[in-house]
């Protein structure tokens, strides 16, 4: 069998007998469709066919993007609608977009050098790193709508980009965070230089007065570090102290206000060492471990704001005479009349008044074939609308949806998450309150000895255990480990996944998308009359082609269509074909058209389809979801570490027993609610079992948030990625098997950063206590400790195997 030519536009597989071509680059180029065929002739005729000289990807397909009615487009024109997201200045507007389908650099050239030669545009600036694109046009000239279909019509879907509230604060503050530490490190730099000079141990012969003013260079170079830099610290010793919580915060400021202060009165009294070198390392090191915390969190805000793309932005509400008009999501009241086209998403929960289709519920519920639906029966929100036009009766709407108990159901879920941080804290404390009580009875002690090494030998034990490398211990080791991680393909999002890998004993799967590939293949034909195989798939693909149930996808292009098609909801096509008419779907609503009895089925396993015409059936075509290729691998490395395997999947039909069958999932279970699911979760942590779970839907988000580690697939949804503890970006699955053996050996890292910051601050601690350890030494200390806990993390990036990337 031969391999088909990729697309030269998109990569894909074009069909046998395709008639899609352009000629570009002084070529004829085959394409796999009608849409790359438009997207290809409409940037030739731009002038812009270098893109697919620059370009390094394959672009992405038109027809994989989602879809926009030339009525919603106008719906962007209003000034009610523009408000939020475009402004004025002067005679041009300015708006940024998210623009979708960017598959590298030559994307981005591809879309300025385009939109800067239409009339009106003053600038289009496209931010690659996150696929925002920034317009300013004369909206007098131009309308927005025009802008979007331009974008669509060259191969990319243009959104209007309105950042949450919360994910923009928070992207402030890590703005403002990572400004102190630049400051922080820029400064420090100028007083180590400033404070070495004045050090006995170089035995640099200065004068009195070049003395005086590097001690005051220091000083003024080391204010702003303090009061702008480390006011976090400050604040949050402040409040610790107000609730009686201790936290690091109060020994870092101590430590951080004490060397402040000593570094004052030596300035002051030209007496003794400057110790503002180490306020400004305390500084720097602090908030580098607090900048990567920040980041995390920061991601996951953004993840968040993603939730609002499950539902549409318009629909079509129907007034008192039947005539559709198209109006904001936000306009749709309760009771309101909503017409739903083929290929649409449902805007809210309602009741079907008339109308019977198929409705794809796989975002919700799993179950991987549209069912269908007719007058009478419920319908859900962010569903999708596949065959025919439907009227509802809205019942639902924002937070009374389904889709939103299901967020509810997350939260509930992430509540009852296991949070090892509480334990972290319980030690810090005790071990806070130990030094201080320490600092208190080493102080007491000296001034009855000693009062003039008393506030010395103070400063110099808090300095020395400044938790400095406790703090880095976790969030360096997490960032090597990312780097490393990610060329493997998986991404962690949360630091208990290192620790609590080796406790798992029982891991759960979601089926489609997961261990399947979540899409329908056509897995086999067997004529039934006297056409091969080949002839049967092009009749079948011709009667599809104008198909949009997701079934269609699975038959590829046909190079001739057919006419007069009409689609039965649930019983499946009729239509015509040079001259034939042609049936296909369920058996006995085919054989109706030749009156005859419904052949047997074959098999059990897999979607019949029958096709057949006026003379009788001519094949059964059999569809599948497939299973992934390495998904027996990663049962057997389960296996091997003895962890029980469960399945649990929404989908109800009989392909749930055999992908458990042929990958020998013994406890597999099909048609589960998401409550069902996490019920499953909790029954297994009643009986004492450590669960990590693996999917991608919204239906898999609860089980996501409670296990007590979660892995969602890099094709999920963003709530579930938002929800799980990591990503498999490259989606594949023997990816996953190496990253658990890198997961692993992450965590002993962390151990041993832990176990050597505790030590030495034990160890320490009694030399600093008898005046062995100056003020010096021990920031000299603490900052060596600080290095052995970056460079045993840099390890992690470090290792001898560096497998090829597969996500790229």
């Amino acid at each position: 069998m031969t391999t088909p030519l990729p697309c030269y536009h998109c990569g894909l597989p074009v069909p046998s007998g395709g008639r899609f071509q352009a000629r570009i680059l002084g070529e004829t180029r085959e394409l796999c469709c009608p849409g790359c065929q438009a997207v290809a002739e409409a940037i030739v005729a731009g002038g812009l066919e270098s893109y697919y000289r620059h370009r390094s990807e394959s672009s992405a397909n038109p027809e994989a993007l989602p879809k926009a009615l030339g009525d919603e487009l106008a719906l962007f024109d209003r000034a009610d609608v523009q408000q939020p997201f475009v402004s004025h200045s002067g005679e041009l507007a300015e708006t940024s977009l998210m623009i979708e389908g960017i598959s590298c650099a030559a994307c981005g050239w591809l879309i300025e050098k385009h939109l800067r030669a239409m009339p009106g545009v003053g600038e289009a600036q496209l931010n690659l790193s996150n696929q925002r694109l920034r317009v300013r046009w004369d909206d007098a000239r131009l309308p927005l709508s025009q802008l979007l279909h331009e974008l669509r019509r060259i191969g990319y879907a243009g959104h209007p980009y309105q950042a949450d509230q919360a994910a923009e604060r928070m992207a402030a503050e890590n703005r403002r965070v990572l400004r102190q530490l630049g400051v922080a490190g820029l400064l420090w730099m100028q007083v180590m230089m400033a404070s070495m000079a004045t050090w006995p141990e170089f035995n640099i012969d200065l004068s009195a007065g070049m003395d005086s003013i590097l001690r005051w260079t220091s000083l003024l170079l080391t204010t702003p570090i303090v009061f702008y830099c480390c006011t976090d610290f400050f604040r949050g010793a402040l409040r610790d102290l107000r609730t009686r919580h201790l936290t690091m915060d109060v020994s870092v400021s101590l430590a951080i206000g004490g060397a402040y202060v000593a570094g004052i009165w030596s300035t002051v009294t030209g007496v003794g060492e400057l110790y503002f070198d180490a306020v400004g390392m305390f500084a720097l090191f602090l908030l580098a471990g607090r900048y990567l915390e920040r980041r995390a969190r920061e991601r996951t805000a953004a993840a968040t704001a993603q939730l609002v793309n499950l539902l549409p932005a318009s629909c079509l509400r129907l007034d008192q005479d039947d005539q559709p008009e198209r109006i904001l999501l936000g306009e749709l009241v309760l009771g309101d009349r909503v017409l739903v086209q083929p290929g649409a998403l449902l805007p809210a929960d309602g009741i079907i008044l008339s109308g019977q289709s198929s409705i794809d519920e796989s975002l919700l519920t799993g179950e991987y074939l549209p069912l269908p639906r007719g007058e009478g029966d419920s319908v859900t929100a962010g569903t999708l609308n596949v065959e025919g036009p439907l009227t509802l009766q809205v019942q639902a709407l924002g937070d009374d949806t389904r889709l939103s108990a299901i967020v509810r159901l997350l939260e509930r879920a992430q509540g009852e998450k296991p949070r090892l941080a509480e334990l972290a804290d319980q030690v810090a404390q005790w071990f806070l309150l130990i030094v201080l009580g320490v600092a208190a009875v080493v102080g007491l002690v000296w001034w009855q000895i000693d009062p003039q090494r008393a506030f010395w030998i103070v400063l110099a034990l808090l300095v020395a255990t400044c938790p400095c490398a406790l703090s880095l211990a976790t969030p360096t080791a997490l960032t090597a480990a990312t780097g490393r991680l990610h060329q493997l393909g998986l991404l962690i999002t949360r630091g208990h996944v290192l620790e609590g890998l080796n406790r798992i004993d029982t891991v759960i799967f979601d089926k489609t998308g997961t261990l399947t590939e979540g899409r329908l293949a056509l897995s086999a034909i067997h004529p039934l009359g006297a056409l091969d195989q080949d002839a049967c798939l092009a009749l079948a693909a011709a009667l599809e082609n104008r198909s949009e149930h997701p079934i269609a996808r699975a038959f590829g292009r046909a190079p001739v269509a057919a006419e007069q098609v009409d689609s039965l909801p649930g019983l499946g096509l009729e239509g015509v074909v040079a001259g034939r008419r042609l049936r296909i779907g369920r058996a006995d609503f085919v054989s109706a058209l030749a009156e005859q009895p419904a052949p047997p089925i074959p098999g059990q396993n897999g979607q019949w389809l029958l096709l057949g015409d006026s003379d009788g059936p001519l094949a059964w075509l059999v569809l599948d979801d497939r299973i992934r290729s390495d998904a027996a691998a990663l049962l057997d490395a389960c296996r091997a570490r003895n962890w029980q395997v469960v399945l649990l999947s929404g989908d109800s039909s009989p392909m749930v027993a055999e992908v458990a069958r042929t990958l020998g999932i013994a406890d597999a279970r099909g048609g589960l609610t998401p409550d069902a699911k996490l019920e499953v979760l909790r029954q297994l942590h009643s009986e004492g079992r450590s669960v990590l779970m693996l999917g991608d839907g919204v239906n898999d988000v609860p089980v996501l948030a409670a296990a007590d580690i979660s892995i969602a697939m890099g094709s999920a949804t963003d709530l579930a990625k938002t929800s799980a503890d990591a990503v498999l970006l490259s989606n594949r699955l023997d990816s996953l098997v190496e990253g658990l053996a890198v997961a692993r050996r992450t965590r002993r890292i962390i151990i041993e950063n832990l176990t050597w910051a505790s030590l030495y601050n034990g160890l320490i601690l009694p030399f600093a206590a008898v005046g062995w350890v100056t003020p010096i030494w021990a920031a000299l200390g603490m900052s060596a400790s600080s290095l052995l806990v970056v460079l045993n993390a840099l390890r992690l990036s470090a290792g001898g195997d560096q497998p090829r990337s597969r996500h790229s």
